[in-house]
């Protein structure tokens, strides 16, 4: 309503002003003109409907399932002040012209209506309808709902002619105003995040000048918070020295070292949280992290990390910040608990997200993030106990749910007209047979580090039509189908174990890290006076593990000196180069020198990810040495000097336009899939990965659950050793019962 109001002032402004001047028939005069406030700024955005839309793909419209919608969001600092949409479809060539059209509802508001004509009849057509900006607020629902009619009577709404693809490629165009914003700070994280802005998350971080390893640390820390917000979206901390930022930003100042645009700005007395305006733009916020020194910006992180529940107005003073409770490993907030069953309620992520409506209601879908190292090599199963609700079909007619885990298909069940009160409850546990009760096995080379549950009820929906001299029609009802909240999922009993090295798990899940929550065994190796290139991959780094976690990294350790990690139990992420101690070490099979690189090829390279080929095939064959001004990014893992648990992740970049390279590919979900093994390149065509060296295994196992796990590829031996064990075993009792026999049959036993 806020911004639907100052949308109406801006437009009758901007017309007061028009009618003024027509009646006046005198221009202003040069007092007046000078006093008048310039209009906001604003920016166009096109949002294509292939980024909105929940599945890839054309949006399917027919006649039993008519409606498609996409979501969108706006900014509470922007009003969309002219909106557009350019809609591309193809309809049925049977289709009936002018009868047949497609209605557009915004937030169920009727804007426009496309009849179809005879041209456009099974044809590829792209249409513009203008969207009355004043019904758009911060969620927003775009809805087409396509009338189709094939024959004057005795339609059947299931006909296979009655349908109308919308392209992907159809998009809105809205012009975004900027509003102004009051320096108030218990908004926050607004303006500076935004959840309603589904775009990836940038927001850049301002410094004097090269900033020491304290307020590296501080920046890190904040951006890994950052990346808590910001989750799926993305999120790109671009790195400015003593320079504005052109749109909201951060910047880190004590009272001895701040950028020129806050040279006369007071000095503090402690750590301090300010909310001001940019000296040059109002429109554009700036975030001051204020201290006397780089230890008060650290302080004044953590505050706000920890404590963002208490700001409030344009200024706070972070008194101080106190642990209460270690974390412990495995903790993240974003993943699944592995300690005991988990409900469904606790993995839903917004309001009505269990439940469906529809005459085919779309699929409930649920996401479990997971540790990537959960041991699962033995297991018979995930314990899942389903409890549903549903709309019971008239019939028996073959009416289902189905259970899909990432987009492979587990178990379907039928839905029984006789269970008409909706109470049926299933207990998915182990592979037997199906009905009130099943069991079901969730097989465990289909889990990965993200993992989509997704429930699809499909129903028959049989429709009666009928001939000419007999017509029947029948009112459609929609289906209500609900996933109960005290549904359990449970993997609670594993252990962590897991190969390494593998950076598909670093890419995916932030792993080995982010195994403490708040980086509390991690220690980052950066370069000595790095540029804004290589700091810009710290940021990001540390917010896409955020991003993982859920948790903040308020506990990371920062150090440009290799002796500095040299014995300590700790995880090694080194952002830059590696160190020389390390040049020589055969595990390190890629180094990179500016121009200069050089690579260990394996034996067999393996196409598959997921895949652990042998010792023969891993084996460093070729050393490979080139130079060239080409641009070349790269990353490699290796297990740690100093400790046989511990594992070292380097990023390396050969330039600036290197570092670009490795962001992007972090950044992008289809290239970080392409991140794996134990050695990834980045260059401009593309990302590839390598497993090349020694395999080490990181976690716990009990000395007979490991003896399985190192004998269970070797069947034959296990089976040798079983049988010698069987007679190992039948010769220890036959030796005891003998010797028994022996003692009652003894004369001394006798009377």
């Amino acid at each position: 309503m806020k911004k639907i109001i100052v949308l109406c002032a801006l437009v009758v402004w901007g017309s007061g002003g028009s009618v003024a001047a027509e009646t006046d028939g005198l221009p202003d005069p040069p007092e007046a003109a000078s006093a008048r406030p310039s209009p906001a700024p604003f920016h166009d955005v096109e949002l294509p409907f292939a980024q909105m839309m929940v599945k890839p793909g054309s949006m399917q419209l027919r006649g039993s399932s008519p409606e498609g919608q996409v979501e969108f969001g706006v900014r509470s600092d922007e009003v969309v002040s002219r909106a557009v949409l350019d809609l591309a479809f193809t309809p049925s060539s049977a289709l009936i012209p002018n009868e047949s059209q497609v209605k557009v509802y915004l937030n169920d508001e009727m804007m426009g209506m496309i009849p179809l004509s005879a041209e456009q009849m099974g044809r590829r057509s792209r249409v513009q309808i203008p969207l009355d900006p004043r019904y758009i607020s911060d969620f927003n629902r775009l809805k087409l709902d396509f009338v189709g009619h094939y024959q004057h009577i005795c339609e059947n709404p299931a006909s296979t002619t009655l349908w109308l693809d919308v392209a992907s490629d159809s998009h809105l165009t809205l012009r975004h105003q900027k509003l102004p914003v009051k320096n108030e700070l218990s908004y926050f994280p607004e303006p500076f995040y935004d959840s309603r802005d589904h775009r990836p998350l940038t927001l850049p971080v301002v410094f004097s000048g090269q900033p020491g390893l304290t307020q590296q640390r501080a920046a890190g820390m904040l951006a890994s918070w950052f990346g808590t917000q910001a989750q799926w979206r993305g999120q790109d901390f671009p790195v400015l020295f003593n320079r504005l930022p052109e749109r909201h930003g951060i910047v880190f100042a004590t009272n001895v070292s701040r950028p020129d645009f806050l040279r006369d700005y007071p000095e503090v007395e402690g750590p301090t949280l300010e909310m001001i305006s940019s000296p040059e733009d109002p429109y554009v916020k700036l975030l001051l992290i204020l201290g006397r020194d780089d230890e008060d910006l650290v302080t004044a992180v953590r505050g706000l990390a920890q404590g963002s529940l208490l700001l409030r107005g344009q200024s706070v003073a972070v008194g101080g910040v106190t642990p209460l409770e270690p974390r412990q490993p495995y903790d993240a907030p974003n993943w699944i608990r592995t300690d005991r069953p988990v409900s469904f309620a606790e993995l839903q992520t917004y309001a009505e997200q269990l439940q469906s409506t529809g005459l085919d209601p779309l699929p409930i879908a649920l996401t479990m993030n997971l540790p990537p190292d959960l041991f699962r090599a033995r297991e018979r199963g995930v314990k899942m106990q389903l409890r549903y609700r549903y709309s019971a079909p008239r019939t028996a007619d073959g009416s289902r749910l189905t259970v899909n885990l990432n987009n492979q298909f587990l178990r379907s069940y039928q839905l029984r007209p006789e269970q008409q009160r909706g109470e049926q409850f299933l207990q998915l546990l182990l592979s037997q047979d199906s009905g009130a009760g099943a069991r079901m096995t969730i097989p465990k080379l289909r889990l990965g580090s993200s993992n989509e549950l997704r429930f699809e009820f499909d129903y028959a929906n049989p429709i009666i039509g009928g001939s000419p001299d007999r017509c029947e029609s029948h009112r459609t009802i929609p289906n209500k189908v609900i996933i109960d909240g005290d549904s359990t999922v449970d993997f609670s009993g594993y252990r962590h174990f897991m190969a390494m090295p593998d950076l598909g798990a670093f890419a995916q899940s932030g792993f080995p890290f982010s195994r403490m929550a708040d980086l509390s065994q991690t220690m980052v190796l950066v370069e000595r006076d790095a540029g804004a290139a290589a700091l810009q991959t710290l940021l990001n780094v540390l917010g896409r593990i955020g991003a993982h976690t859920g948790y903040p990294g308020l506990a990371v350790r920062l150090s440009d000196d290799w002796q500095a990690v040299r014995g300590q139990d700790l995880d090694v992420l080194v952002v830059g180069r590696v160190p020389d101690d390390l040049a020589g070490d055969r595990n390190v099979h890629l180094l990179l020198e500016q121009a200069q690189s050089r690579m260990a090829m394996p034996a067999r390279q393996i196409a598959q990810a997921g895949l652990i080929p042998a010792a023969v095939d891993r084996r460093p064959e070729t050393e490979v040495s080139m130079a060239s001004d080409g641009v070349l990014a790269a990353m490699i893992g290796f297990q740690s000097p100093f400790h046989k648990q511990r594992s070292v992740v380097a990023l390396l970049a050969d330039s600036d336009r290197g570092h670009q390279l490795l962001n992007g590919a972090l950044l992008d979900g289809g290239r970080r899939d392409e991140i794996g093994g134990s050695v990834t390149t980045v260059r401009e065509a593309g990302v590839h990965h390598v497993r090349v060296g020694d395999i080490y295994h990181v976690g716990y196992l009990p000395w007979w659950e490991r003896l399985w796990f190192v004998l269970s590829p070797h069947p034959v031996v296990l089976a040798v050793l079983a049988a010698l064990s069987v007679l190992l075993m039948g010769v220890v009792l036959w030796r005891g019962l003998h010797a028994l026999s022996r003692r009652r049959l003894s004369p001394d036993n006798e009377g």
